[in-house]
């Protein structure tokens, strides 16, 4: 088992990749580093190799399969996942390594956002998109991570053995924050400078796609870990619909005695069997949600268990 294992998932950097490779040696030179290759069109495997990176393939297009593979194959007391882009100073690398090894995190964000991302980032709809799911998912989840899309991370073996990896792209980064704050991992915020790509190199987000790709994975994440309170807000707003449709009639039944309007009555009653039905469905999946959760700190004593025996 590596002590510390550094990730670099690829997709054509090949006017990067030697760098950050460098970078990497000098700020960790106890560090395996692991170059996975994603279908890259250039010489980015290549380079990697010569500049002794262990270069590995995931054929499965996709920054979500690349790390579902890393973390099933390399096993490590730390593991620090860094870009290929040369956007992360790894001068950060040691102490986001130290809060690992020695004061038992399980997931280290490097913090972007709070340093120089906004000054550096020329795209301003990328920006945004970063405060948006940073408020979004502090105030839903009820944390205080400082960058939620950040591709620069500490691990600890714990997490990386028991972290589900269902997406496929770049939302990625979205799963593995809820994941950690949902199951109440220990999480730390390093403040890490970022620079935007050198000429040259090209981004592979596609802003409007992959945004809503990352968006659609926070709400199906939060039905899953905050099921209660995903239904609880259509619950709510069906029966404010019912008592919309409702209290007219019922007013007009105590005045006249008579109740004239039968249809509107009926889709009132239908509309807040409806917002019952949700509400019931929120206290099942709650509890499946408890079930989850038992099952997962079970799993995670294994794990524990199986590092400690190593």
């Amino acid at each position: 088992m590596d002590t510390i294992a550094v990730l670099i998932p690829c997709y054509n950097e090949a006017k990067t990749i030697a760098k950050v490779i460098k970078d990497t040696k000098a700020a960790l030179p106890e560090a395996v580093i692991y170059v996975y290759d994603n279908n890259s069109t250039d010489d980015t495997a290549k380079i990697a190799e010569k500049e002794g990176a262990v270069v590995r393939h995931e054929y499965k297009q996709g920054k979500g399969n690349v790390i579902r593979t890393m973390f099933r194959q390399i096993d490590a007391r730390c593991y620090i996942m860094i870009d290929g882009d040369d956007t992360y100073p790894l001068e950060f690398a040691p102490e986001m390594a130290k809060a690992v090894l020695e004061r038992g995190a399980d997931m280290v964000v490097g913090d972007r956002l709070s340093s120089t991302y906004y000054k550096e980032n020329k795209r301003p709809f990328h920006n945004f998109g970063n405060s948006l799911m940073m408020h979004s998912i502090n105030r839903l989840f009820k944390c205080d991570v400082k960058d939620i899309m950040t591709g620069y991370r500490a691990f600890s073996y714990g997490f990386v053995k028991t972290f589900p990896v269902l997406s496929k792209g770049f939302e990625i980064e979205t799963e593995m924050t809820i994941h950690a704050v949902s199951n109440n991992m220990s999480l730390e915020n390093v403040i890490v400078e970022y620079r935007d790509r050198p000429e040259g190199s090209e981004s592979k987000l596609n802003t409007y796609s992959d945004g809503m790709k990352v968006i659609w994975t926070m709400v199906k994440l939060y039905k899953n870990y905050k099921p209660f309170g995903f239904f609880m807000i259509f619950t709510m707003i069906l029966v404010i619909i019912a008592a919309v449709l409702f209290i007219p009639v019922f007013i007009e039944y105590l005045n006249t005695g008579l109740v004239e309007r039968f249809p509107t009555l009926i889709v009132s009653g239908f509309t807040f069997i409806g917002a019952m039905m949700s509400f019931f469905a929120g206290m099942i999946m709650s509890d499946m949600n408890i079930k989850n959760r038992r099952d997962f700190e079970f799993r995670r004593n294994l794990v524990d268990k199986d590092l400690h025996e190593d």
